[in-house]
């Protein structure tokens, strides 16, 4: 159930789609509770009119007192419909949540493998005249040269807090 606070509870749960649709379910159901309830004290209205001419006071105590149950239900029809709002909020607001870190992370890969690809790029180019292209120290130089670009934004990154 949506309301329940057990430690049986899978609390990590990510089944949000699920949650989502139980939470429109309960909305659809308190939903009918208010037409009926407004129906009910529509209801209960006409009949202490009605009553109210009557010399019944027992009858007219009795619709009183249903009056008053159903304007109490009507109440609590109201808390529950906010307080699945709420949660149905608070559901989207975990979602975006999530969201957010997966774009965070695909950034991060992004800047932390741009560099080097721009590094790889640049030197698999094949002009004629290239400096570095004879020397003998060039292809140990690049391989570094790409391994120190992904690891500076990497600890940049992660020094933030971004990681």
């Amino acid at each position: 159930d949506i309301f329940q606070h057990d430690d049986e509870q899978r609390l990590g749960s990510k089944d949000f789609q699920g949650v989502l649709r139980t939470l429109g379910r309960k909305h659809d159901l308190t939903g009918k509770m208010r037409e009926s309830l407004l129906t009910l004290g529509r209801m209960l209205t006409f009949l202490s009119q009605a009553f109210e001419s009557r010399q019944d006071k027992e009858t007219r105590g009795h619709v009183k007192t249903l009056t008053r149950d159903v304007a109490s239900l009507q109440d609590h029809t109201s808390f529950l419909t906010a307080k699945l709002s709420y949660l149905q909020d608070a559901t989207l607001g975990l979602i975006n949540n999530e969201q957010n870190n997966i774009i965070k992370i695909m950034s991060v890969a992004a800047m932390v493998f741009l560099p080097p690809t721009l590094f790889a790029s640049m030197w698999g180019m094949n002009f004629q005249y290239m400096p570095d292209l004879h020397w003998r120290l060039g292809y140990p130089f690049a391989i570094i040269v790409m391994i120190v670009s992904a690891v500076v934004p990497y600890v940049w990154f992660k020094r933030r807090g971004w990681l």
